[in-house]
């Protein structure tokens, strides 16, 4: 007679999961695995398991965030970007890069994209100008450098007259400086309190301003109209008309013979 099959802590099957992953995941993707691990009819200890609640496994990954850290291991369980993954510590790299090679990094950001990037982290979403105007400096280059690689991207368009482009971080930014979330940035308020000036506002920022609720068309927004009176013109001055009396005669065209 078998005996029944015993269902493993949930932290335990979510540390095989990413042991085995060959990317981070996420606490959805995980929900996912295990949902799906629960329609496997041979494998009954996993049907408990098809219906966790996402903040139920990111309790149980922080938890075993913790055991790791508390077991000093080579290796480490981090959340960066909201994906979890398994990492090795820093103090081992030099064994790893004999067993691995150096891996080719992109080259570091200057001080300006650092400066700039910083303001879009703790400002975002933000548009160039308001970049410009905190950093004093034009940033086009430094605005293409960061797109380029992955670290902001566009996210719309500000409700402002002209409408300009906002940015944000991309979670490439959160892997790039080993970050979990926005939410564990350094605190920088007076960066989030630099006043900035801002277009004027669009009139209204209704995605369809054409139509009312009802279907009718809005009532216009009646302006104040300023009465508008014309210019005195004043008569062009009339040349003087020379006296014919006055005027000696045209000479006359010599004659050929």
């Amino acid at each position: 007679m078998e005996s029944p099959a015993v269902t493993p802590p949930l932290k335990f099957i979510l540390e095989s999961l990413l042991f085995a992953a060959q990317k981070p995941l996420t606490a959805k993707e995980l929900n996912d695995f295990l949902a799906l691990a629960a329609q496997d009819e041979t494998a009954p200890e996993a049907t408990p398991f098809k219906k966790v609640r996402e903040d139920d496994i990111v309790t149980a990954l922080t938890e075993l965030e913790q055991d790791h850290q508390t077991a000093a291991r080579s290796y480490r369980l981090a959340c960066i970007g909201e994906s979890w993954q398994f990492v090795s510590q820093p103090e081992f790299a030099p064994w790893l890069r004999a067993l691995l090679g150096r891996k080719a990094r992109p080259p570091r950001l200057s001080q300006p994209g650092v400066e700039t990037l910083t303001i879009i982290a703790y400002r975002q979403p933000t548009t160039r100008a308001e970049i410009e105007q905190i950093r004093g400096v034009s940033v086009d280059g430094v605005m293409q450098t960061l797109l380029e690689r992955g670290l902001i991207e566009a996210a719309g368009r500000a409700e402002v007259v002209g409408r300009p482009v906002t940015y944000v971080t991309t979670p490439l930014f959160l892997e790039y400086f080993g970050i979990r979330a926005l939410e564990d940035l350094p605190a920088a308020d007076e960066l989030r309190r630099l006043p900035v000036q801002r277009p004027d506002a669009l009139i209204t920022a209704d995605p369809n301003p054409a139509t009312a609720p009802d279907g009718t068309a809005p009532p216009q927004a009646e302006l104040p109209i300023e009465e508008v009176r014309p210019a005195p013109v004043e008569p062009s001055p009339i040349p003087p008309q020379p006296d014919p009396a006055s005027t000696p005669p045209a000479p006359e065209a010599p004659q050929n013979p």
